[in-house]
């Protein structure tokens, strides 16, 4: 079987879908499957659907685009803010994105008014993640610039947090964010569709004791994915977080001799030579190393060492395994891991899926053709 590759249970990304979207409806919360972490893979995003995603979110349009021409046809919203020269593209393959900059929502009227559609528009609200966001107090305004023009229509506003910060947020900040909407509706006038509160990073404030105010949605990937919560780390009750594994081979196993003192022309250089590891009794080396993953994301088997990596090898020792050279190593992946693995165009994707996707008429058929990319 070929290697390195990601082996994807589709069956647990539906299975978490599920979990979350049970736990979040009765607080009057709806999922968007984020799916820029998987490149916009359609059969992981048929799997999300499945589990009651309502649509599906993801920040570049190249991912959109192979959505649809897997024949998905639900609500994609782009989350990352539009690039000018991808206004175009932009109204058509996406109902909705997040916007910040007022000169890029009337390229995007313009878009819509030539191929004569209505695009929507979900403005980012600055909530002290310090990344992307209209600042509140000039959001009112740039609303009603909104509301003025042909082509595009304001469907809600929205924010992020943890991010760039790292910072989850607090109930003060979601308070805050929830005024606001009703702030817009009292200068604007109609009600927001849209109240989106965040990504998985929320979920601790969401699913927690207080009121959940005016946000009716959030934006998860992470969690879905990897059955996370990304501040802490720590794994969400009741989710998978194995729905992901990545398979390397072995390309030399063996002992190697400690390395001899040399002198070195530049000391700067002292800190790229690997280590011996204390203890390990062999080591084996893995065809793939940076330029497939991050390899620090990677959690390492049981009784197995991490020693050293470079752009196309991986070191691992151990005491006790019987790995010879053609061997697979499976090892577990966080967000960042994830994500540069999926992207990577040397691993392969296998999908494994203990139960058929209820595809509908229009995707059937297609989620079957690239289902390994």
């Amino acid at each position: 079987m070929s290697c390195p590759r990601i082996e994807v249970d589709l069956g647990k990304i539906r299975r978490n879908t599920q979990t979350i979207v049970g736990r979040l409806g009765p607080r009057g919360i709806g999922v968007t499957g984020v799916t820029k972490a998987v490149c916009g893979h359609p059969a992981i995003a048929q799997a999300m659907l499945d589990g009651g995603a309502l649509g599906l979110a993801d920040a570049r349009t190249s991912n959109v685009q192979r959505l649809r021409k897997a024949g998905l046809t639900c609500p994609v919203t782009l989350i990352r803010t539009p690039m000018l020269s991808q206004a175009d593209q932009v109204v058509q393959s996406c109902e909705e994105s997040y916007n910040t900059e007022i000169l890029l929502i009337s390229a995007l009227a313009a878009a819509a008014i030539r191929i004569g559609t209505v695009h929507g528009i979900v403005l980012m609200v600055e909530m002290g993640d310090q990344r992307d966001g209209i600042l509140p107090e000039n959001l009112a305004g740039i609303a009603q610039q909104v509301m003025k023009m042909s082509g595009v229509a304001l469907k809600g506003i929205g924010a992020n947090f943890a991010c760039l910060s790292g910072l989850a947020p607090t109930v003060l900040q979601m308070a805050a964010f929830c005024d606001l909407a009703d702030e817009i509706e009292g200068v604007c006038g109609p009600f927001l569709k849209i109240v989106s509160g965040g990504n998985s990073a929320n979920l601790p404030w969401a699913l927690g004791e207080h009121a959940t105010g005016r946000v009716n949605d959030l934006r998860l990937g992470e969690a879905i994915l990897l059955g996370v919560e990304p501040v802490s780390g720590d794994r969400i009750d009741g989710m998978h977080t194995d729905a992901f594994t990545l398979v390397a081979e072995v390309i030399e196993t063996g002992a190697k001799p400690a390395p001899s003192p040399i002198a070195l022309v530049d000391p700067t250089l002292a800190r790229l030579r690997i280590a011996p590891a204390s203890g390990v009794s062999k080591r084996h080396i893995l065809a793939i190393g940076h330029q497939d993953t991050d390899i620090l994301g990677l959690s390492m088997p049981a009784g197995s060492t991490f020693i050293g990596a470079t752009s196309d090898h991986l070191v691992i020792g151990t005491n006790r395994s019987m790995l010879k050279l053609g061997s697979e190593v499976r090892f577990q992946m966080n967000y960042n891991a994830l994500m540069h693995a999926m992207a990577a165009p040397d691993i392969k994707v296998k999908l494994l899926d203990n139960q058929p996707t209820k595809q509908t008429r229009r995707t059937q058929g297609m989620i079957d053709h690239l289902a390994l990319v």
